[in-house]
């Protein structure tokens, strides 16, 4: 994944380790039950976990890439709102008088972090709290009444005969766009993946633990307990990997890293509209820099 920082080891076993523990229980539990007299000569073909293995294994290939592509779906949207709040910082600057523009740079700079932060349903920075008391902004979905604070400005600076048919034109078509990318953002944030797949998914990885050491040479016990839990562990790990990237937006290390894309948007808008960086970014959280 397109991240700064890498993932530690650490973390991700931190993760798992329950199920881990599960399988290894699992494991031993029916090792040891394979191995009692009225249950030795009992043999399952290798063929059947085989069989069962390759289901899990097509089952966690497509929740791999249905996460994958929620994950790099949240990246694009986000590459375009970076786009976007260039053009319409660019758009001002041509169509605008300096205040004005000025005016509108700000409000997207705090447009972005809004966005970013209510993603994440994490307090909102100084900096935007400090807007909002400022303007007086009230709403419910802040994001979308600052989108509305672009709009209105555009309308009124057309009533006053400021800029053009064709300037409105151009900047609605930018502020649509920003407000495209936002309902993305919140459409991924608000589907829930199916809990019924990852529960499907653990019974038969679980079910694939308990049958396999039947099927296995009862003679090398410690052997066939190590394989009973290496391949179960396996999938798990998948799954999870997969479970990692499917909500983009939980402040989690494999996020969009959206606090990072805000400060570039703020750098670049900064430098095109010639005004001061607002932000002086830091938060208590772990994962607040991505």
């Amino acid at each position: 994944m397109l991240l700064n920082k890498k993932i530690s080891i650490s973390y991700f076993l931190n993760q798992i380790k329950y199920q881990i523990l599960g399988v290894t229980v699992f494991a031993v539990a029916f090792g040891f039950i394979d191995q009692l007299p009225v249950i030795r000569n009992i043999n399952i073909p290798i063929s059947i976990p085989a069989l069962l293995g390759t289901a899990i294994s097509l089952l966690l290939a497509f929740r791999t890439s249905q996460s994958y592509e929620r994950w790099w779906e949240a990246r694009i949207i986000w590459g375009a709102i970076v786009n976007d709040s260039r053009t319409i910082t660019r758009l001002s600057l041509q169509f605008f008088n300096k205040e004005q523009a000025e005016k509108l740079a700000y409000r997207q700079i705090i447009w972005v972090y809004a966005l970013s932060e209510s993603l994440r349903k994490l307090p909102f920075s100084s900096i935007v709290e400090n807007y909002i008391k400022e303007h007086g902004v009230r709403a419910t979905n802040i994001p979308n009444a600052l989108l509305d604070g672009h709009s209105d400005q555009i309308k009124n600076t057309l009533k006053n005969n400021e800029i053009s048919d064709f300037a409105q034109l151009q900047l609605n078509e930018v502020t649509a766009r920003l407000c495209d990318s936002m309902g993305k953002c919140e459409r991924i944030k608000n589907t829930i993946f199916p809990r019924s797949y990852s529960v499907l998914l653990h019974t038969l990885i679980y079910i694939f633990a308990a049958i396999l050491p039947f099927g296995l040479d009862d003679e090398q016990l410690s052997v066939e307990i190590l394989i009973t839990i290496l391949i179960p562990s396996i999938f798990i790990a998948i799954e999870k990997t997969a479970i990692i990237m499917q909500d983009p937006f939980e402040n989690l290390p494999a996020d969009t890293p959206m606090t990072k894309i805000c400060q570039t948007i703020e750098t670049n808008i900064s430098d095109m509209a010639g005004i001061n960086k607002i932000s002086n970014f830091k938060q208590s959280d772990t994962y607040a820099q991505r």
